[in-house]
Formats: C-alpha cells, sequence, structure tokens
C-alpha cells in the first residue's frame, strides 16, 4: 500500500517517446523497378522513422541511386508503393513530392558556379514568396530574403563566405552550399545522396558534422559509401544488394553480419569497418 500513498508515476513522457520511435514519415511496400528485364531495385520495404538519420549501404550496383530516384519520382516505380507521413504519393510528380517536404541533393554538387552562395540560397528562399517562375522581377525584389539566406549560410558555416563567387569555393564548401539551398526548401524529409563523395578526410570530418548538425528536427536519409561516416552519425541503417535488402539494424549490427561481409568484402570472416568505403 506503501507505493498507492507516494507520488504518482506519470507514464506520459515514456509513452510518448516510445510513439515517436515508431512514427515512420517514409514507407515502402514491396518497391520494384525494371529495366527491359533487368531488376534494378527488388521488392525494397523501407521503413524511415521521423527525426532519425538513416543511411542507405551497399557495394556499387546495389540499386542505391536507383532507389533514390524512385522515392523523389525521377523514375516511376515498375510495381510496389511508396508513403509520406501515411499518404500513398507514388502516382505523384517530382515537383510535387518536393511540394510535400522531400527535398534531395545529388551525387554533384548541384548549385550555381556563377553566383554568390547568398544568391544560391535566396534562390532556394524564393519559393515562400511565390515568385520563382517570375523571371523578370528584379533583384531588389528578392532582398527581404538576405536575412533569413544569410542565417542558413550561417548555420551551414559559411556566413563569412556569403558574397564570395561559388565556383572559388573548395568543393567541401559547396557541398555545405548545397546543403544550405536544401534547407531553404524547407525540407521535412532530406535525401542526401553521396553527400562526402570525392572529399579529403578534412572536408569529410566537416560535412559529416554538418549533416548531424542540421538533422536536429529533419529527417534525414542518405546514400554513403564512406562507413566512417555512417557509423558516426546513422541511428538506422539499411544494407542493399542486387536492389534488395540484405540486412538492417543499428551499424553494430550490420556491421558484424556475415551476410554484409560476404557482400563487400567477399568473405564472412571480416569485419566492416568504419574506415572503409
Amino acid at each position: 500500500m506503501a507505493a498507492a500513498t507516494g507520488a504518482s508515476y506519470d507514464a506520459a513522457p515514456l509513452q510518448e517517446a516510445a510513439a515517436r520511435m515508431d512514427d515512420v514519415i517514409l514507407k515502402t511496400h514491396r518497391l520494384t523497378k525494371t529495366f527491359r528485364g533487368f531488376t534494378a531495385v527488388q521488392g525494397v520495404d523501407l521503413s524511415v522513422r521521423r527525426g532519425s538519420i538513416h543511411a542507405l549501404i551497399g557495394p556499387n550496383g546495389a540499386g542505391k541511386t536507383t532507389c533514390f530516384n524512385l522515392l523523389t519520382k525521377f523514375l516511376a516505380p515498375s510495381a510496389g508503393s511508396i508513403a509520406f507521413n501515411g499518404a500513398d504519393i507514388t502516382g505523384l510528380r517530382p515537383a510535387q513530392i518536393a511540394r510535400l517536404g522531400i527535398i534531395r541533393s545529388f551525387q554533384i554538387s548541384a548549385v550555381f558556379p556563377h553566383l554568390t552562395p547568398l544568391e544560391n540560397v535566396r534562390l532556394g528562399l524564393q519559393r515562400s514568396l511565390g515568385t520563382s517562375m517570375f523571371f523578370w522581377r528584379s533583384e531588389a525584389s528578392l532582398r527581404q530574403l538576405d536575412g533569413r539566406a544569410r542565417e542558413l549560410l550561417h548555420e551551414v558555416g559559411l556566413a563569412d563566405l556569403a558574397d564570395a563567387e561559388t565556383a572559388s569555393l573548395p568543393y567541401g564548401r559547396k557541398r555545405a552550399l548545397e546543403i544550405a539551398t536544401t534547407l531553404a526548401m524547407e525540407p521535412e524529409l532530406m535525401l542526401l545522396d553521396e553527400p562526402t563523395q570525392g572529399m579529403g578526410r578534412e572536408d569529410v570530418d566537416r560535412v559529416t558534422a554538418l549533416i548531424k548538425k542540421v538533422s536536429a528536427g529533419r529527417t534525414v536519409l542518405m546514400v554513403e559509401h564512406n562507413m566512417k561516416v555512417v557509423s558516426t552519425i546513422a541511428d538506422r541503417i539499411t544494407v542493399l544488394q542486387r536492389g534488395a535488402v540484405l540486412a538492417e539494424g543499428s551499424y553494430a549490427e550490420v556491421s558484424g553480419n556475415p551476410l554484409v561481409m560476404e557482400a563487400y568484402m567477399g568473405t564472412a570472416d571480416a569485419t566492416l569497418q568504419a574506415g572503409a568505403h
């Protein structure tokens, strides 16, 4: 009876935390893509939890980028379905997907080299004015976006380079700028396709820390080859091989999986190293 006389226990916070862990923002069911008899993505079931960093990994040719193209509707699925926030988006077009808040970066930097970083980010913000297609408007009409653009550049560590020519930036800084332009579009789900590809160690570390920073309050799904990056920031990992899901779990779980070792290293008697690509 002593427990009845003490302070009451409120289980609501734990229940809410558990609900968040089970909150799936993106879900695919048997997602498949076939090209003239070749199956690039085969029956993929993917569940991305809201607020997580989810990594999609696998050896070359595993179907990772094709899967990204299906999720953002640059390719139409041959079979299966895609749901975002519980709604079926399988039949939507890429622009409709983007307006829902699913924003994607690409393997190569996709910024305008002869504009400044400020101007690049401002273009991403222009949608908020409803003038993104009004090409004849003067540049002065966009100055109201400068404050927010500079905030985003500060968030990715480019505040001091806001007025430089983008072409002059080192490659790693261009990728940071691309993340800033992605953030300008207010993504609910960010899809990052090999964000550290082609970078030296210093830039890799900088961009890894940046992804972790900007993931606060957002969901990130990323394709990444660098296992150090994956082991450092990914909450959950899905491993693809030959277009199908081979394994899924935490880094500790997948890095010790014999099937994953066989796919990456050619032998099950190995360990997937965090420094490997």
